[in-house]
């Protein structure tokens, strides 16, 4: 292979995908660059401007004219950093929300036309030939935090919820298949009747493959939301992902204006227990119970989000 080689494909592969008229080709008033940042802002918790300009590899003072030209357009908000008071904080307003969605799902009607043109018996080569050339061009290396990328579910993503929470807590802990009878009926739920702009799911994604997920449903309570289903796979574990999901549902939680954020979990789970207390849930009641085959100790964490970091 040489380097005319790679760049032929890079014009090949543009041209496909028409990046080099992204406006035109998804028929909306943003370049890819633009579209990108509207994807992380969307699907990322880490929206600091500085946290953007590392993500995306974008020089500060370009990404400055984007963010003004969001403003602008009355897609984003900008404000200081809770975490640092020097750092500007970007979140996407209830407009910006609905224009990343559209952009999404015109992004995913071009790719399906796309990918409709190949037979499904090619389909499967195609897959591994693009995980062959991530694999060879990341030359090796272990996954870093910025690989995952967080993102709404897709179709068979909240089957694989349900599966990889069965798997994993019967690998881990012994939980028999009370437990994921309980997950399907969760995820059921939330199928078949939830409101995208109160509740969400978010799936992490590596490489191509999910490798954690979380969800946020609303709670019987007024004004209060719940936590639900934290997942990390263990291949996955110690790239914060975690901590990512949660600080999603926290900012989800937190801009769509509920006062409270609950969760309930069992002693056993230590390490989504400190992730919990990172954030500043409070343990306010425990219990003990025989669920899923097990003597377990229940636990009821709660966080109040009105005042907790605005």
């Amino acid at each position: 292979m040489t380097v005319q080689d790679i760049r032929a494909f890079n014009r090949f592969y543009t041209n496909v995908i028409g990046a080099l008229d992204y406006s035109r080709h998804l028929y909306a008033p943003y370049t890819l660059t633009e579209s990108r940042v509207l994807y992380e802002l969307a699907h990322s918790p880490r929206t600091d401007a500085a946290d953007l300009r590392t993500e995306l590899s974008l020089d500060a003072g370009y990404l400055s004219r984007i963010l003004n030209k969001f403003e602008q357009d009355g897609l984003v908000e900008r404000t200081a950093s809770h975490r640092d008071p020097r750092r500007r904080h970007v979140s996407l307003t209830a407009r910006g929300r609905e224009t990343a969605v559209l952009l999404a799902e015109r992004a995913n009607e071009s790719v399906g036309s796309l990918l409709a043109t190949v037979p499904s018996a090619d389909r499967p080569r195609l897959s591994e030939a693009m995980r062959t050339v991530r694999e060879l061009l990341s030359d090796g290396r272990p996954p870093r935090r910025e690989d995952v990328v967080l993102r709404e579910p897709g179709p068979g993503d909240l089957g694989w919820i349900v599966q990889r929470n069965a798997a994993l807590y019967a690998a881990e802990y012994g939980w028999n298949a009370d437990y994921e009878g309980l997950v399907a009926r969760i995820v059921a739920d939330f199928a078949e009747d939830h409101d995208p702009h109160l509740e969400r799911v978010w799936v992490a994604e590596l490489d191509g493959r999910p490798v954690g997920a979380v969800m946020c449903v609303r709670d019987d309570a007024p004004a209060t939301a719940r936590l639900r289903l934290l997942l990390v796979e263990p291949e996955a574990r110690g790239l914060g992902i975690g901590d990512r999901l949660v600080t999603a549902v926290v900012d989800f939680a937190r801009g769509v204006g509920y006062r409270d954020l609950v969760l309930w979990t069992n002693d056993v789970l230590a390490a989504a227990r400190r992730i919990y207390q990172r954030h500043g849930f409070v343990l306010v009641g425990e219990k003990p119970h025989r669920s899923f085959g097990k003597d377990l100790n229940g636990q009821d964490w709660r966080l109040a989000l009105q005042g907790s970091g605005d």
